[in-house]
């Protein structure tokens, strides 16, 4: 049922895992709406572009095939953004999209940027398909530089609907037991969710993890019926019970 911007999300995976994610069938794109807003919180954060300033480069990591980079682009006028994924199909996409679109890997080697060279990372829905989540958070401090910004969103587990569903005894929407078919739950796409996290777990897992939580926000999801769409608009003023979590975290000054 979700359709993450980053299916081709970067990090270890095995084998079946990284067929799943190179397969052109399994959807790249989310959101425009979504993409949008979380760019617009990084542009008040990043303050405008004044002339004799250098641009701020901003790295979308897991870019999929760069709908969401392009939406941000827009948004984001004035500074570098640089898509990465692994995939090669997700990049050749991409290219057609965004300027500038390179493979880099969470894990394996990492990313090819130097500490510290990044001003801001969109990481828009990847962090529930890794294997690794730690490392990969380790990865995304060491390329930002001290104070630098983190923008991430994820599915929340513990969004509205999914606590009827579990009273009812049915699998949440977001999570997948299979990479094969859906078993027990809302919704017929396998996207590949390996991970999923309350507004309490993402805000303790990105503390632990070298960050200072910002702030986090909610945000709908475009694929609830559309009857029950007002519900999920008005969900957004309580975070932990809104189907997307936006996070806004900065890396901690040394």
């Amino acid at each position: 049922m979700t359709r993450p911007p980053a299916a081709t999300a970067p990090g270890t995976h095995p084998a079946g895992l990284r067929d799943f994610y190179e397969d052109p069938t399994v959807p790249v794109a989310s959101g425009t709406a979504r993409s949008r807003r979380q760019a617009q919180l990084l542009a008040r954060a990043l303050g405008p572009v004044r002339p004799g300033t250098p641009a701020a480069t901003i790295l979308d990591i897991g870019c999929g095939d760069g709908t969401a980079a392009a939406t941000a682009a827009e948004v984001l006028a004035g500074h570098r953004l640089v898509g990465v994924d692994w995939s090669q199909d997700a990049l050749r996409r991409a290219r057609t999209r965004i300027p500038c679109a390179v493979r880099g890997e969470l894990t394996d080697g990492g990313l090819p940027f130097a500490a510290g060279s990044a001003d801001a990372v969109l990481f828009s829905e990847v962090v529930e398909h890794l294997v690794d989540p730690d490392a990969a958070l380790d990865e995304l401090r060491r390329v930002l530089r001290p104070g630098g910004h983190l923008m991430l969103s994820t599915p929340n587990l513990a969004a509205w609907y999914n606590r009827g569903l579990l009273l009812a005894g049915v699998q949440p929407v977001f999570s997948e037991v299979s990479l094969r078919r859906v078993h027990g739950r809302p919704g017929t796409q396998v996207v590949g969710h390996l991970r999923l996290y309350t507004a309490r777990a993402l805000r303790g897992f990105l503390a632990a993890s070298g960050f200072e939580v910002v702030r986090i926000a909610g945000a709908p999801y475009h694929d609830v019926p559309r009857p029950l769409r007002p519900l999920d608009r008005a969900a957004c003023h309580v975070p932990s019970l809104a189907s997307i979590l936006l996070a806004h975290a900065r890396r901690r000054r040394e």
